[in-house]
């Protein structure tokens, strides 16, 4: 009698298994919600701009979606999009992070599989209420920040660096500030990166800057602001253009109380020769807490031949631990990622960052695998940077 009723829950649920699998999957019922859940941040009219990266379509209706589903069924299931490069032994560490589940994966391959179908729109959910198309997705900014002047970048350039210097005159600072948030906004298509300290900067796949309550940066009056601007494109008649990027910020109130200022670490190294056709030559930094910290963030930093990125940790015990490993980077999604809860390390804990890179003819993204390369600023050159923000607990206590 057993043996019976065993047999029969497990046809019943084969039966099931297979009713669900063989469901017709349309837009309105199963892709929208993932959609929304996942895509429309970005792929939606004026979307998301992550560092200059800005979705080419949208997916908010079914007319603009059916078009692409073969295309997001291939590029989900490879884990193009959505862009996370972070090893899955990290998943669920890092607050911003991107990922989709498989079951989610499934519901592109099906939808397109099956045709695409519509579906009926009343069961679709509701429509997500997005910022207006031209504010700050931070928000209404207390101070918006323009380059002191407009620059051209001319016809001919491939890679340009400039810097541009101004001081911020009382009645636009009167006084010191403690930072809330920090959003840039490239001038121009050409802009690759910004950097203007102590605001932070952005790279291709950046989020704006959100501090924590209690966590900033301090912004002093009478600061002098440099604006290091990387521009890059590809060179030819009529590729010139104007840039005049700014960057929004919001304050937290003139009289709260920071606990955790936040302190920057860069992991540099400059001193590296990448060999010619070398498909997996490595690099190392190291920084070393003083006191007992708490690590708010990581971002790797390389260029077109980068590779991979690990940051790992070295504890007083000796014991080790991988703290963040990126092992497909990818030049064009520069993520910082940005822990859940900060970090805890104690005083001592060692910090190497190891950068990878493939310098051979099979990196379809390597300028020339014939060179030996260093560092340098242009991007056909090589950089390693390993950012690193961290709270310092004995700053913090006093």
């Amino acid at each position: 009698m057993t043996s019976l009723m065993a047999i029969v829950l497990t046809l019943s649920f084969g039966a099931h298994a297979n009713d669900t699998n063989s469901k017709q999957v349309t837009f309105y019922e199963d892709v929208l919600p993932v959609i929304q859940e996942n895509c429309q941040v970005c792929h939606r009219a004026n979307g998301q701009d992550l560092g200059g990266m800005v979705a080419p379509m949208a997916f908010t209706t079914y007319e603009e979606t059916r078009p692409w589903a073969k295309a997001m069924a291939r590029k989900t299931a490879t884990g193009e999009m959505p862009p996370w490069h972070a090893s899955e032994n990290q998943s669920g560490v890092f607050v911003n992070e991107r990922s989709m589940t498989q079951d989610e994966i499934d519901v592109f391959a099906r939808w397109a599989a099956t045709g695409a179908k519509r579906g009926n729109p009343n069961e679709a959910p509701s429509p997500i209420q997005w910022p207006a198309n031209e504010g700050w997705s931070i928000g209404e900014p207390d101070l918006v920040i323009n380059m002191p002047k407009r620059h051209f970048v001319d016809d001919d350039v491939t890679d340009e660096y400039k810097y541009f210097t101004h001081k911020l005159s009382s009645d636009i600072m009167p006084e010191d500030r403690w930072l809330k948030a920090v959003e840039f906004r490239a001038g121009s298509k050409v802009v690759h990166h910004i950097i203007l300290d102590p605001l932070g900067g952005i790279a291709p796949g950046s989020d704006p800057i959100v501090y924590d309550e209690g966590t900033s940066r301090l912004m002093e009056a009478g600061s002098h602001l440099t604006w290091q601007m990387h521009y890059h494109k590809e060179p030819g008649p009529g590729s010139g253009m104007w840039d005049q990027s700014s960057v929004a910020i919001k304050f937290y109130p003139e009289d709260v109380k920071i606990e955790n200022p936040v302190h920057g670490s860069y992991l540099g190294n400059m001193s590296f020769k990448i060999p010619a056709g070398d498909p997996n030559y490595s690099a190392e930094s190291v920084h070393t807490f003083r006191n007992d910290a708490r690590i708010i963030n990581f971002a790797p930093h390389m260029h077109l031949r980068g590779k991979s990125a690990i940051y790992e940790a070295t504890y007083p015990d000796g014991t080790t631990e991988i703290l963040l490993e990126v092992p497909k980077y990818d030049f064009n999604w520069q993520t910082t990622y940005k822990y859940s809860e900060p970090k805890y390390v104690p005083k001592g804990t060692k910090i190497t960052f190891t950068s990878t890179w493939d310098n051979s003819a099979q990196n379809p993204h390597n300028p020339d695998p014939t060179l030996n390369v260093r560092y340098g600023e242009p991007t056909t050159d090589e950089m390693s940077f390993g950012f690193m923000d961290y709270i310092d607990t004995a700053q913090s206590d006093d």
